[in-house]
């Protein structure tokens, strides 16, 4: 068989006619493929007992890379229902950890038995400690930066002065004669105390199809709240409100605190952000969410008018993940973008460079459409 007919054989599995059978590891291969994906009775054929799955997660890990054991393990769970098993610790411990299967153990939350819930939570902090690499230093960094940037003031006293900034905004008045520049406007920095400079209040939507947002979100909750000059809150929403802030120290403690799936009362979580605001002119409130709302939508827009009116940076996100955004209510987004706050699928990467343009005070719509961020999603 030559690799051309290989690869075919692998890809068609027991369809394909007239292609020689697989021997040795390809075999092997064949099978474990086959188990999931043929269509020709073997269906299902992973057995319904947790040492069958595993020896079965065993061969895919050894055949392949982990980015393609990750989707092959997506599949076996969505085609052959192996949610129940997933509550098995011999089976937990072989899969491989990934925010699909951070969601899936989330979605069964109390259903897990007391005997599976240590592994349950090693796998959710691995794939937590993993995003959090990710994303921490550069979000501590970024919004440290903004946060100094929103202090500058341009009255500063001579030890505040920030000269480099200074001379590149008085470049116009350099004078060759005397290889000088004449400052005419100095630029400095606010001299800062410890004392908190911004508030963030996160809302999440715990439907469904926000599942990857709801484990991004806590993330950056717990590093938002790592920071001294940021009061952070969260919030989990459905048809009820539950604030998560003081498990903030833990984001692997958050996620079980929350409850994917249900229906969904924006307007009263956005009253319940509205109690927890209490600098409207320092303060952002990101609602990360599909938009369809379940309780009184005329309601839900005039709150947000109301925060907007009152100074409060709203911003409005379709999904916080990888995959762009899923199914929205495009009349409350196109309701939203008529009050000047659009809304937009955002990528854990971005969300820190977002999060600067608003503690700046700056154009988030200017910023999506530069980072062509405002047609994530629009076209679904």
């Amino acid at each position: 068989m030559n690799e051309r007919e290989r690869r075919w054989r692998l890809l068609l599995g027991a369809s394909a006619s007239g292609l020689p059978t697989p021997s040795g590891t390809d075999a092997r291969i064949d099978k474990a493929l086959g188990a999931l994906y043929d269509n020709d009775g073997r269906r299902g054929g992973l057995g319904a007992s947790a040492p069958s799955v595993v020896r079965w997660l065993g061969d895919i890990r050894e055949y392949f890379p982990s980015t393609v054991v990750q989707v092959v393990q997506h599949d076996a769970v969505e085609r052959l229902g192996l949610h129940q098993l997933l509550l098995e610790p011999e089976l937990m411990e072989a899969v491989e950890p990934n925010i699909d299967l951070v969601t899936t153990l989330i979605t069964l939350g109390r259903a897990i038995p007391e005997t599976s819930k240590a592994t349950a939570r090693a796998v959710v902090r691995k794939v937590v400690e993993e995003v959090e690499k990710r994303i921490a230093d550069r979000t501590r960094a970024t919004v440290g930066g903004a946060l100094n940037r929103a202090a500058r003031t341009h009255r500063p006293r001579l030890r505040d002065v920030d000269w480099n900034r200074t001379i590149a905004a008085n470049l116009k008045n350099y004078l060759p004669e005397q290889r000088t520049v004449v400052p005419e406007r100095l630029v400095g920095y606010g001299r800062r105390s410890q004392a908190v400079s911004k508030d963030i209040v996160l809302a999440i939507d715990q439907s469904g199809s926000m599942a990857a947002s709801v484990v991004y979100s806590a993330v950056f909750g717990a590093v938002l709240a790592s920071m001294r000059s940021v009061r952070t809150s969260l919030v989990v929403f459905d048809t009820e409100v539950v604030d998560l802030t003081e498990q903030l120290d833990d984001p692997v403690d958050v996620l079980f605190g929350t409850q994917l799936g249900g229906g969904t009362d924006i307007n009263r979580a956005i009253a319940y952000c509205q109690g927890l605001i209490t600098r409207p002119q320092e303060s952002i409130f990101v609602l990360i969410s599909d938009l369809y709302e379940g309780g009184v939508r005329e309601e839900m827009l005039t709150r947000v008018a109301q925060m907007q009116a009152a100074g409060i940076q709203v911003v409005v996100l379709l999904a916080l993940s990888d995959e762009g955004a899923p199914s929205f209510d495009r009349e409350i987004a196109a309701a939203l973008s008529d009050m000047g706050i659009p809304a937009f699928a955002c990528t854990p990467d971005a969300f820190p460079d977002l999060l600067a343009v608003a503690l700046n005070r700056g154009d988030i719509i200017r910023w999506a459409d530069r980072n062509e961020l405002s047609k994530r999603g629009m076209s679904d």
